[in-house]
């Protein structure tokens, strides 16, 4: 017969915190603790404005105290003289960039998801179509670029086309894993119910496929800027591409630098634009 008496009862029962310690359960110390509320009170822009600052900072040490040659590398005050003195030179050249960034941009998003699309509901589509595509991405892109100069001159046309043909493939391969995505017992609902291949893609693969969507075009839009200023690199009057190379033609290190700065805020804006673009529509998506 079981021992129902106090004493057996208060030797068998102990509470969590003593049944923790004696497993060697711990709880945080005193260092997780403190990181854990300085993570907390710190907000989330603090830790990488510190760590850019720093480096600047360590950028003027070494420039200065270095002896190093303005034209090797100039330290980050001559760059922001630069940029404030030639504050409206830069700005005029960068209209240009941006504008075509954002059209090149504009063009590789329809451009991508419609591709993706058709692989995933056409089977002969994607044996005819992806292995050629993968085929042309492989090729240098450096290489191509002068090519769609002398095919479509040096105007904006040649530098958007070729700024799509970067950009657009990150979308479509990120479009075709979402579109693919989809749980196998939905698909065998869909067939159960007669769905068409073209009801299921429309009603289903791509309702669920915005978070793989953004993805790509994350990263697209970082190589749709990267294609426009190759492209000015290349022929061009106008554009901070053609900008750094003529400044860097005259061992204008201080201005080229200056230009390419203004091109990280230009990145940084584009991203956050797309950024702010993906919680719009998962708040619909939530709300629906």
């Amino acid at each position: 017969m079981a021992d129902d008496s106090p004493n057996s009862l208060s030797s068998s029962y102990s509470p969590p915190l003593a049944q923790g310690r004696r497993a060697g359960v711990r709880g945080p110390g005193p260092r997780s603790a403190l990181t854990s509320l300085f993570s907390s009170q710190v907000p989330a822009f603090v830790l990488p404005i510190a760590t850019a600052f720093l480096f600047l900072l360590a950028w003027q040490g070494i420039s200065v105290l270095g002896n190093i040659s303005p034209t090797i590398l100039p330290p980050p005050t001559m760059v922001l003289e630069q940029l404030t003195e030639n504050f409206h030179l830069i700005m005029k050249h960068t209209y240009p960039t941006t504008v075509e960034t954002m059209a090149a941009f504009g063009i590789s998003i329809p451009l991508g998801i419609v591709l993706a699309g058709l692989l995933v509901y056409s089977t002969a589509a994607q044996q005819a179509l992806y292995p050629n595509i993968i085929f042309f991405q492989l090729i240098p892109k450096i290489a191509l670029a002068p090519l769609f100069i002398v095919w479509l001159g040096t105007g904006p046309s040649s530098r958007i086309t070729f700024s799509v043909f970067i950009c657009f493939f990150p979308i479509l391969i990120a479009t075709a894993a979402g579109l693919r995505a989809v749980e196998t017992n939905m698909l065998r609902l869909c067939r159960s119910l007669r769905m068409s291949e073209w009801q299921v893609l429309i009603r289903i693969r791509f309702p669920t496929s915005p978070p793989y969507i953004f993805s790509g075009m994350k990263v697209s839009v970082t190589l749709a800027i990267i294609g426009i200023v190759v492209g000015e690199f290349i022929a061009s009057q106008e554009g901070l591409g053609y900008l750094i190379q003529f400044a860097s033609s005259r061992q204008q290190t201080d201005l080229a630098l200056a230009c390419i700065a203004v091109l990280c805020v230009v990145g940084l804006a584009l991203y956050g634009l797309v950024v702010a673009a993906e919680k719009v529509v998962t708040a619909l998506y939530d709300f629906r």
